[in-house]
């Protein structure tokens, strides 16, 4: 099924099939030939698609880079199950496909889910890593020292898709016509969200089974047994690590953010007054450019809103 048409991105962006050992086949938007691998985790309810700003630039940087749909989106393999979206297997899905890469040099990009992923990855030491981007989501530990009740308030779906069946049914309604209004109405610039960009990810959300396979990762971070032990979230990370992180998040407090330079050692934060959650898509210059600088060991630059 095509989701993206050709002409909303680059052409120098190529989509390929990548099949891992796990017997798992991930859709992969690459772009670039360097050697090191640039992998960039989308989060929800998005699409590879979430990176067509940044791929380019990371290519023009000297890096494969390389955009992968998660398991259970776009064309990417569906597992059934909520077992199936445990952490543990998500963050064997990036250990796959950075091992399907053949690079040994890996900066790891991720925004929402992605980035969940991400924290998970380097906490765990689960490769090695040269730098770790986030964007908008805070480090775990950091999340619980700011948790409260403004957060609650913030994370009231969280505890909805906990629900059986009823957030895919709700969501689905109109050939999951939710998920576009999503990025519109909670987005601080919906200009960068055009109809034609929404229908990208309505397309992908509409698909069968992807609305609860996009569920089951909720519903397996609270419900998922544990493959492995537990890793102390205070387990200092020791990856260069830059935060990028949208001010007017709707899903997450900017206090969640406060105490992340204690668990992590090379810590550049970066904010973003008066930009949503939605920031590597909504101000993609601006994140191109704090990315750039800090991939090359330059200072990262502070955001400059217009006007």
């Amino acid at each position: 099924m095509e989701i993206v048409p050709a002409n909303l991105r680059d052409p120098r962006i190529e989509t390929a099939m990548i099949g891992t050992r796990d017997g798992l086949t991930f859709e992969v938007d690459q772009c670039g030939e360097g050697e090191e691998l640039a992998l960039c985790l989308h989060g929800f309810p998005e699409h590879s698609f979430s990176w067509r700003y940044q791929l380019p630039m990371l290519a023009d940087l000297g890096f494969t880079a390389w955009a992968p749909n998660l398991r259970g989106y776009g064309n990417s393999s569906r597992p059934e199950g909520l077992q199936a979206y445990r952490l543990d297997e998500l963050v064997e899905d990036v250990a796959r496909l950075i091992e399907a890469s053949g690079k040994s040099e890996v900066t790891l990009i991720a925004h929402d889910w992605g980035a969940v992923i991400a924290w998970q990855f380097a906490l765990r030491e689960r490769l090695p890593l040269k730098r770790l981007i986030i964007c908008n989501v805070p480090h775990p530990q950091s999340y619980q020292d700011a948790f409260g009740w403004t957060q609650l308030k913030k994370s009231w779906y969280a505890f909805f898709f906990q629900l059986p069946w009823l957030p895919e049914r709700g969501m689905s309604r109109d050939g999951a016509k939710a998920i576009a209004e999503l990025f519109r109405t909670r987005s601080s610039n919906p200009a960068q969200f055009p109809t034609e960009v929404r229908e990208v990810y309505r397309r992908n959300a509409a698909q069968p089974g992807a609305l609860t396979a996009m569920v089951n990762y909720y519903r397996a971070l609270v419900r998922g047994k544990r493959k492995r032990p537990r890793v102390d979230p205070r387990t200092p990370i020791m990856v260069p690590t830059l935060m990028v992180w949208g001010e007017d998040d709707f899903a997450l407090d900017k206090s969640t953010t406060l105490t992340t330079g204690d668990y992590v050692r090379e810590f550049t934060m970066r904010y973003l007054p008066g930009v949503s959650h939605w920031v590597p898509q909504e101000q993609p210059e601006a994140v191109n450019a704090m990315i750039s600088a800090f991939i090359r060991g330059e200072p990262v630059p502070e955001y400059q809103p217009e006007g």
